[in-house]
């Protein structure tokens, strides 16, 4: 890993090289990972594989020769954004951890230019990121300005010549009119594929707006029937409020061995055992429900599962009238809700509860 350091007034990265015995660290300064979408800044340790990325005469890098596997077909910015939702709980509930290193399971390399690669339906394992943003790839064209930024465009630092650090996010929308923050996925050491404010490309630093070339304007479709359609997005949960998705929350966290009483009314009790949960799992601890403390929350509940998760599913289901008992056992009525809601929002038809439809169940509505 490179120990060069760079610092730039709007990221406010700062890499911090200490090298003793041959074993280097770093401190990377970074927007927080707070789920309510705060961009203040919060000191996290970076992993050990967080820096170069690989090169392109890679094995983990598509060649140029694989360029004719990567996706013709015009891609909606909706369909981009769905298949970058995957990652943040297609790891049993929870994100693709960060590698440079490794593929995930559907063969894409597990950085933040491999995470693009997958969103975009590139060549497998995928470009890096200098290919990403390179017009010979034929994959970007790079925008006038950020003010022309949309859904499902890039913001790409690709330079080579300031150190090694290099990284790409996905935009999704802008977090006000001032056009100050903006709403994006990202694969980042550390904590995985994340949904948060970012601020890069806004100011003066080394992040540049890319458009891909294939990205056309429909809203597409989900992606074969079995991820939530861009409408559905978790809920966001904190003190004061009130309703189904408090009391399936609250029952969550009882499954989870953070005991509240499922009274429905987010108050001190249930705050106190969301930020508990929190620190247990490694999230920002502002004790709101939001995606990532969703994505660790939920529990896969099937035929024959039992306990406090089943009845936060029943819970749900009986919001779409299903009128079930909420008993907490995973029989016959409970499967045939969960495949009948399933038909319904066109998700997998496979009776289980899984990361897609606790989604859908939660934020349909």
């Amino acid at each position: 890993m490179s120990l060069r350091s760079r610092f730039t007034r709007r990221t406010r990265i700062t890499l911090i090289g200490i090298a003793a015995g041959g074993v280097a660290a770093a401190i990377v300064v970074v927007p927080s990972l707070a789920d309510s979408g705060s961009s203040e800044p919060a000191a996290v340790a970076a992993q050990a594989d967080y820096g170069p990325e690989p090169e392109a005469d890679s094995k983990l890098v598509t060649q140029a020769g694989g360029v004719s596997t990567m996706a013709t077909a015009t891609l909606s910015p909706d369909t981009m954004i769905n298949r970058a939702r995957t990652w943040l709980t297609a790891n049993n509930g929870g994100p693709v951890p960060y590698s440079m290193e490794r593929v995930w399971k559907d063969g894409y390399r597990q950085d933040c230019s491999g995470f693009v690669s997958m969103a975009l339906g590139l060549g497998k394992p995928g470009l890096n990121t200098v290919g990403l943003a390179d017009s010979k790839s034929g994959v970007t064209t790079r925008l006038g300005s950020v003010s022309q930024l949309k859904k499902g465009d890039l913001l790409i630092d690709y330079r080579t010549d300031d150190g090694d650090f290099r990284h790409v996010v996905i935009f999704e929308k802008w977090a006000d009119t001032a056009h100050s923050a903006y709403y994006a996925y990202e694969q980042r050491g550390t904590y995985g594929t994340t949904y948060r404010q970012l601020k890069y490309g806004i100011g003066s630093d080394n992040y540049d707006p890319f458009r891909p070339v294939k990205l056309g304007g429909g809203t597409g479709g989900g992606g074969g029937g079995q991820v939530p359609s861009p409408s559905v997005s978790w809920p966001v949960l904190k003190s004061g409020s009130q309703g189904a998705d408090v009391k399936s929350a609250q029952q969550l966290l009882t499954a989870q061995g953070y005991p509240v009483a499922a009274d429905s009314s987010f108050g001190p009790n249930t705050r106190a055992a969301v930020v508990k949960f929190q620190k247990s799992r490694s999230l920002a601890a502002d004790g709101v429900i939001g995606p990532n403390t969703w994505a660790k929350l939920i529990k896969v509940v099937k035929s024959g599962s039992s306990g406090s998760a089943v009845k936060a599913a029943q819970t749900q289901l009986n919001v779409y009238n299903y009128g079930l008992a909420v008993d907490g056992g995973f029989g016959t009525k409970t499967r045939s809700a969960v495949v009948a809601f399933q038909k319904n929002h066109k998700l997998e038809v496979d009776g289980v509860v899984g990361p897609n439809t606790w989604r859908t169940l939660l934020g349909s509505r």
